[in-house]
């Protein structure tokens, strides 16, 4: 260290030196005490206040009592509990806890708290398979599902669709996905596990009605294209025309196809059964095509508001007379456009109770990719009719026919002579419906039962071997979905209701 040495005349040094010895006479000594070069003073201090920092910091992580991690915001005490219940988890248990599984888990628990089973909230993988749902197209088996009361019920199969041809129905209970159980999962975690890659096999558990053996199904994903309008002219000059869901090119398809029907159609069947929904604005589209301007085609009600009434506006009109069929797997968007045609058209409804679902919902994306699908609304019809967990009851009630409601028949089955299932009863009702006489359908493969597959065999070009199985079960299950809808009871009678013509029946 530099020392300064400073000339002094000897006069005012001597006087310094005096003053010092007359304050060191003034001033007892206080014992020992130890010199220290400022320096050295300094870097002690600094030392001193790091070492206890040190020490603050060990006592307070591994104590028993530990700083709080995170900090409730300021003006939000009602999450107070929770952000304690967090900082005990994340102190306390046993091993160390995966945040985000944590945080996604405190959501979910959020929403399921809400009662609401349209409000769900989707981590980005599902959120992207929800949105994949109402784009061009998705792989996957086809289906709508919804979670009720902690299990996964299917809303209706697409149509066309792997879970369509499979036999799935709507009100179908999933029980299990490839041997894992799936109650108590949301609709968009039971989505994550059911899709897959093209050409890849899920097997699933499915409960039907009060039938007590559970069926087992095998369904091969496919690419499911969202091609969701079709239409067919049916004798006597009426277009059927089926919408299976309200994606973000229905209204645009639909348009297409009625103005290749104009000028040809003389009314037209709306087909919306087995249409779980989908985008709102689609389904006020396609019911401007009709509703008159200025009648009403939906009310939207938002908490605390009054009714938001939204008005056909002008542009192209169908003045042509129309009747719409729905059963129970017509929900939301499709029974929106149903009340619309109803009450501002006087369009007649036909077939079964729909839904039932009169509530909107909206997503909102959040910045890691999951999104937030909530309910923020209800839904009237035109003349304020709220149809949540009721329906829309049609004019002219009519059922399928007992055998469209029978099971799916597994075809890595063997049904022969000597076996006895409901499986075995279901093929021999089958049969009958076909006319190929099984016998009694008693639930056991008898001779007559053995004759009947014989016989279908030989009209579908297979060996005639009396088992019925793989090739043989795909042929029974085609050949009744063909009768079912040459026979359709429901698109007869709104048929009819258009030209007067009462509907022939075998």
């Amino acid at each position: 260290m530099r020392v300064v040495t400073i000339k002094m005349d000897e006069q005012k040094k001597d006087g310094i030196e005096q003053q010092q010895e007359q304050k060191q006479a003034e001033v007892k000594p206080a014992g020992k005490f130890i010199q220290l070069n400022p320096f050295k003073f300094i870097m002690l201090m600094f030392f001193t206040i790091l070492i206890t920092a040190g020490l603050t910091i060990f006592a307070l992580t591994f104590g028993e009592k530990k700083v709080v991690e995170v900090k409730v915001p300021s003006g939000r005490a009602e999450f107070a509990k929770l952000y304690e219940a967090y900082d005990l988890l994340k102190n306390k248990y046993y091993k160390d806890i995966d945040d985000e599984k944590v945080v996604d888990g405190a959501i979910n628990g959020m929403f399921d708290a809400l009662g609401d089973p349209y409000s769900d909230f989707m981590v980005k993988e599902e959120a992207d398979q929800f949105q994949s749902g109402l784009s061009s197209s998705f792989q996957g088996i086809g289906a709508e599902i919804q979670e009720r009361n902690g299990f996964i019920t299917v809303v209706s199969p697409i149509k066309n669709s792997p879970a369509e041809k499979a036999g799935l129905l709507p009100k179908d209970i999933i029980l299990t996905v490839d041997g894992k159980s799936i109650q108590g999962l949301s609709a968009s975690e039971a989505v994550a596990r059911i899709r897959g890659e093209k050409g890849t096999p899920v097997k699933l558990t499915v409960k039907r009605g009060t039938n007590a053996e559970p069926i087992n199904m095998t369904i091969v994903r496919d690419e499911i294209p969202v091609e969701t309008v079709y239409g067919e002219m049916l004798e006597g000059d009426i277009a059927h025309i089926q919408i299976t869901s309200f994606s973000e090119n229905t209204a645009k398809e639909f348009e297409k196809i009625l103005a290749d029907y104009e000028g040809k159609a003389k009314g037209i069947v709306l087909d919306l059964r087995q249409n779980p929904g989908g985008y709102l604005e689609d389904a006020i589209e396609i019911s401007n095509l009709f509703v008159p301007e200025g009648k009403p085609i939906v009310q939207v009600q938002q908490k605390d508001e009054e009714p938001k009434i939204t008005n056909a506006i002008a542009g192209k009109k169908y003045n042509l007379p129309v009747t719409v069929i729905v059963d129970g797997g017509s929900a939301s968007a499709s029974e929106i456009l149903a009340g619309a045609l109803k009450e501002s058209v006087g369009a007649k409804i036909v077939g079964e109770t729909s839904f039932g679902k009169g509530t909107v919902q909206n997503v909102a994306p959040l910045k890691d990719g999951s999104n937030l699908k909530f309910t923020t609304a209800k839904w009237l019809t035109p003349n304020g009719n709220w149809i949540n967990e009721k329906g829309i009851v049609p004019d002219v009630k009519v059922s399928y026919p007992p055998y469209a409601s029978l099971p799916y028949l597994d075809p890595s089955m063997e049904m022969k002579l000597g076996v006895q299932s409901n499986s075995v009863k279901a093929a021999q009702e089958m049969l009958e419906v076909l006319g190929y006489k099984p016998g009694k359908a008693d639930g056991v493969f008898g001779q007559p039962t053995e004759n009947a597959v014989k016989k279908l065999q030989a009209a579908n070009g297979l060996k005639e071997t009396g088992v019925l199985t793989g090739d043989t079960t795909y042929a029974l299950m085609d050949a009744l979905r063909v009768k079912i809808k040459a026979d359709d009871p429901q698109l007869l009678k709104a048929k009819e209701l258009l030209t007067g013509t009462p509907a022939k029946t075998e």
